[in-house]
């Protein structure tokens, strides 16, 4: 039997779950309003441009004002990470693997429109009711299909731990090295470059001749289609097996 425990504040508003007062006026904002202002402002400025201050200058508030809905930055940034996810695709009436397949894929998508998202969700459990959806929409895909609840699970998280790799090396692809980078590397090619000239053949021999064939010249191609679902097809190929492998020992 599970313990019960009481939700911390944030997540019993995110849930719905917050006593209504009967008496007093009725509140002037909610938790999806200030979460709205916060994204808008983490897609416009990133991450950096968002704080208590600028989110309730948004939403035209005292900063005071705002810790009556969000507790702290950090809690904002959960609800933040909920927030911006979109209602997930419908498993009904797709093969596990096609809807696997798009699933992983709207998830990438997501976080390369909203690159914030990858500072958070990299540290952070699904907790809130939009992303908790998309699991319980990953399982529901596996259903039937022979795997164990643990099984289900880990290929869920397995996915979306895809998802957020590939757009980071998209991202970072894409925009190449930070600006207080100073080895001069502006992109993949250069990264190339530079370990062609430090890497000695005789201790990093697989390493050393991958990057000397010029494998990260056109690295761009990390942003392209082909390249997700290479990986992807990787990963759900195994999914494959061990459900076979599953199917032959009943």
């Amino acid at each position: 039997m599970a313990k019960e425990r009481a939700l911390p504040p944030m997540l019993q508003r995110m849930w719905g779950r917050e006593p209504v007062p009967r008496r007093g006026p009725r509140p002037r904002l909610d938790l999806a309003t200030i979460t709205a202002a916060a994204i808008e402002i983490a897609d416009s400025e990133g991450l950096a441009g968002v704080s208590m201050a600028s989110v309730a200058s948004r939403v035209e508030v005292a900063t005071t004002a705002l810790y009556r809905y969000v507790d702290s930055k950090e809690d904002l940034l959960t609800a933040m990470a909920d927030g911006v996810a979109p209602l997930p695709p419908e498993p009904a009436g797709r093969h596990w693997r096609d809807y696997l397949a798009l699933w992983t894929r709207v998830q990438r998508d997501l976080l390369l429109a909203h690159p914030w998202v990858l500072s958070i969700s990299r540290l952070s459990p699904p907790l809130g009711p939009r992303r908790l959806l998309w699991l319980d929409r990953a399982l529901a895909a596996l259903d039937g299909t022979g795997l164990d609840d643990g099984e289900r699970l880990n290929v869920a998280s397995t996915l979306t731990g895809y998802a957020l790799t590939d757009a980071a090396l998209v991202l970072s692809a894409t925009a190449g090295f930070p600006e207080h980078d100073h080895t001069g590397i502006e992109g993949a090619a250069d990264w190339g470059d530079l370990l062609v000239e430090v890497l000695d053949p005789e201790t990093y021999p697989a390493l050393s001749a991958v990057m000397r064939a010029g494998v990260m010249h056109g690295a761009e191609g990390w942003a392209d289609d082909a390249d997700f679902r290479f990986g992807l097809d990787l990963l759900l190929d195994g999914v494959e097996q061990l459900i076979e492998r599953r199917a032959r020992k009943d």
